[in-house]
């Protein structure tokens, strides 16, 4: 091996070395469920408008690359509140978040990469707080779950939109109760229910009571029509008709008019 080249190999072997280390400052990857943002020291700082998108990208070697997970996150919460009454309820929450994608550049500069420590779960628990605080236990613990629920989301997203976080869920896990108020809440609405199914069955007698005297003053009422158009004459016509069929019937032997105590024929068969 030449001499003279030695020296240049050896600089290039620590110029690729060098260039290895520093690959970390010039190049970085931003993956499918991250995006990024980056501080420049010496120019405009924060650069909040420009969010990076996933791929492969080039930096100067000075510039920092904040990057964020815009993936659904998810934070489970135990709290202990007080209802409308004063009564202690032990309340699990869980809410379902994620930053907006092109507004990571606002969230850093105001809550950085801890937003859901310093943003999300505190005004999670200060909304949780404030929705169960208008209702009863009872109401929370059955007859008003639902909106309850629906009110805390509706309160907590107002929050976190305004800070660019998207809540796609707020849901009360579990609802604790001291055991006296529970067996409480729940003696009531069984008397409630049983009280219900009981005024089912009175409805329903009373609608079949109602049936059967509609069905039989319809029964009176054609029955003293029928009666009130009957006559002698009418019957009299009525036999006849009925005599003549009769006639025609093969077992029919003798017919003697005006036989009978009404004047109607009378028949005579086989016998």
């Amino acid at each position: 091996m030449n001499n003279r080249k030695l020296p240049l190999i050896v600089l290039g072997i620590i110029g690729f070395i060098i260039l290895v280390s520093l690959s970390s400052s010039f190049f970085y990857t931003i993956q499918p469920t991250e995006r990024a943002v980056i501080f420049y020291p010496f120019g405009d700082a924060l650069d909040r408008d420009h969010v990076i998108t996933p791929g492969f990208h080039t930096k100067a070697p000075w510039n920092e690359v904040i990057t964020y997970e815009v993936a659904e996150m998810t934070s489970d919460e135990t709290m202990d509140i007080n209802d409308k009454n004063g009564l202690p309820i032990h309340v699990d929450v869980t809410v379902r978040y994620f930053p907006m994608h092109d507004k990571i550049g606002y969230i850093h500069e105001k809550f950085t990469r801890d937003y859901p420590n310093r943003l999300v779960i505190p005004e999670m628990r200060s909304m949780t707080r404030q929705v169960l605080a208008r209702y009863t236990a009872e109401e929370i613990y059955s007859t008003k779950r639902a909106e309850v629920e629906n009110s805390v989301i509706t309160e907590t997203e107002k929050v976190l939109n305004a800070n660019y976080v998207n809540t796609t869920a707020v849901l009360i896990r579990s609802i604790k109760l001291p055991d006296q108020i529970r067996v409480a809440i729940e003696n009531k609405l069984q008397q409630q229910q049983e009280a219900l199914a009981y005024q089912f069955r009175l409805d329903k007698e009373k609608s079949e009571a109602e049936r059967k005297r509609i069905a039989a003053e319809g029964e009176s009422r054609a029955n003293n029509i029928i009666n009130n158009s009957l006559s002698d004459k009418l019957l009299k016509m009525r036999g006849i008709e009925a005599t003549l069929e009769l006639a025609k019937s093969t077992n029919t032997k003798v017919i003697v008019i005006g036989s009978s105590k009404d004047g109607l024929p009378m028949i005579l068969g086989n016998n």
